[in-house]
């Protein structure tokens, strides 16, 4: 039977324990930081979903004020609607650019701002102000300047599958007609 100097042994035992003492620093610190950047990732999410929206709310008002009904359209699924103020929805892209046309060629300098954007129970709300001059086919001269909101249920592809306007008609009819 070999000996073994007790010397080695001890530092054999004190190299594994500190050995050891490293790899569980080491697992500790590799743990903490993983569940911290977990937790930074997980609350970033919702933020990262509403800033997403942000960019989306902007990108559509610079398709309401490009003049080109389809870009508005294209925010839209193709099935998607549009129902301002109670009345005959727009279903589709098709009937969603002529909408957007309708208001484009009637106020040719339009303006449209987004104000703000909330996020609801599945939903968006998307507040906005519209300026414009009312000097298209038939128009009245008249300036107008009108806020509203439209209230988005976006499908699975990050498009606006329904859309509900509201705006006050009766005071956009009183700066139509000059009052």
């Amino acid at each position: 039977m070999s000996k073994i100097p007790l010397l080695l042994i001890h530092e054999t035992v004190v190299t594994n324990l500190n050995e050891n003492h490293i790899m569980k620093t080491k697992y500790t610190f590799l743990s903490t930081f993983l569940i911290i950047l977990t937790i930074m990732t997980g609350c970033k999410s919702d933020k990262s979903e509403y800033d997403k929206m942000v960019e989306f709310g902007q990108k559509y008002t610079d398709a309401w004020n490009s003049n080109v009904p389809e870009k508005m359209a294209s925010f839209y699924a193709e099935d998607g609607t549009l129902t301002v103020n109670n009345g005959t929805p727009a279903v589709g892209r098709k009937q969603l650019a002529e909408t957007a046309k309708s208001y484009m060629e009637a106020f040719p300098d339009l303006e449209l701002t987004m104000d703000s954007l909330t996020m609801g129970n599945g939903t968006y709300r998307y507040y906005w102000t519209f300026k414009g001059t009312h000097s298209g086919p038939n128009g009245t001269g008249n300036k107008v300047d009108f806020s509203g909101f439209e209230e988005w249920t976006m499908n699975d592809q990050g498009l606006v599958q329904k859309s509900i306007g509201t705006y006050d008609a009766e005071e956009y009819q009183k700066q139509l007609n000059g009052n």
